[in-house]
């Protein structure tokens, strides 16, 4: 169970070996990646800055990766969060479940990436090809998702 939050990329598929490297008790490894997009609500993107409160945020995703070993059986997890400066195209986060089986490593990952959404201590800040910056706002859509965890419970 690893969390690291970084200002340098990091490497699916070395991260992805990593995870697996001699646990043969794993039957589905689940990851997702997200990007820096070139658009956010019909605005162009020209870069974005990730800020945050070094070892406040580490604990909150350490509480977050907990959660989710809690709510299923996990071989392994991840998480990476960077920070700092991205252009579009650049990966910002990795979040990963490995189980023995794939409905867990599926639910986990999906877990982990919605309530990264909602509860991680990141600030958003995006520039335009203008060079204007504006604060991005938290999404409705994001709490809804994260909500549907709150109440589910997983048996293992």
């Amino acid at each position: 169970m690893t969390v690291r939050v970084q200002q340098e990329d990091f490497d699916l598929a070395r991260e992805m070996k990593a995870m697996t490297d001699g646990n043969h008790n794993v039957g589905g490894l689940c990851s997702f990646v997200g990007l820096v997009r070139d658009m956010n609500d019909g605005d162009d993107v020209s870069a974005m800055t990730l800020e945050h409160y070094p070892g406040m945020t580490e604990k909150m995703l350490e509480r977050i990766e907990a959660e989710a070993c809690a709510r299923w059986p996990l071989e392994n997890s991840l998480i990476i969060h960077r920070y700092g400066r991205m252009e579009p195209g650049e990966q910002i986060v990795l979040v990963a479940a490995a189980s023995a089986h794939r409905q867990a490593a599926f639910e986990a990952c999906n877990f982990l990436i919605d309530w990264l959404k909602t509860k991680a201590p990141f600030w958003k800040v995006e520039e335009n090809d203008h060079g204007e910056a504006s604060w991005v706002d938290a999404r409705e859509t994001d709490d809804e998702a994260a909500a549907r965890w709150s109440d589910k419970k997983q048996s293992k």
